[in-house]
């Protein structure tokens, strides 16, 4: 149990289980974080300076449609993360090929990295200037999943042994 293979797996499951619970507490608190993205994209506690508040978006229908596909994006990651588990778990009992299961797991944590590096990091801290907030700025718990999520795609594409899968 103390292979590469059972830490990728583990991993995989534990982080399985982080994004579903950001999907679902997005779903069912769905009030906290849209207020959350209205302030980020309508850069209301930033700074105001007049060569960056064009970039502001203060429609309630974008800002909506802007929440709606993080929650999306989250939930789509969350259930690659599961398949992969799943996966992970069947490769133990030489159901499922080890590679299916690093291949899921790769592609949920890319894409966590898109949504916390890309969208969270990029577009809401640099573009939006989230950085300059005092009570909406995110990049903290953006930079944490970065590190999971990239500590995963290392542990997970580590060159392994013939004999590990």
């Amino acid at each position: 149990m103390g292979s590469l293979r059972a830490v990728v797996a583990v991993l995989t499951v534990i982080t399985a289980l982080q994004m579903t619970l950001i999907a679902v507490g997005n779903i069912t608190d769905y009030e906290t974080n849209h207020q959350f993205v209205v302030h980020v994209l309508g850069m209301d506690t930033t700074f105001h300076s007049p060569h960056l508040m064009w970039r502001s978006i203060t429609s309630p229908t974008l800002t909506t449609i802007a929440y709606l596909l993080i929650i999306a994006w989250e939930a789509l990651s969350a259930l690659v993360l599961i398949a992969a588990a799943v996966a992970w778990i069947r490769s133990f009992g030489g159901r499922v090929a080890t590679d299916t299961a690093r291949r899921l797991s790769t592609l949920g944590w890319l894409m966590w990295l898109v949504l916390f590096a890309g969208g969270f990091i990029a577009v809401g801290g640099e573009y939006f200037q989230m950085w300059q907030s005092t009570k909406w700025n995110g990049l903290q718990s953006a930079l944490q999943n970065i590190i999971i999520a990239s500590f995963a795609l290392v542990i997970a594409n580590l060159p392994r042994a013939k004999d590990e899968g």
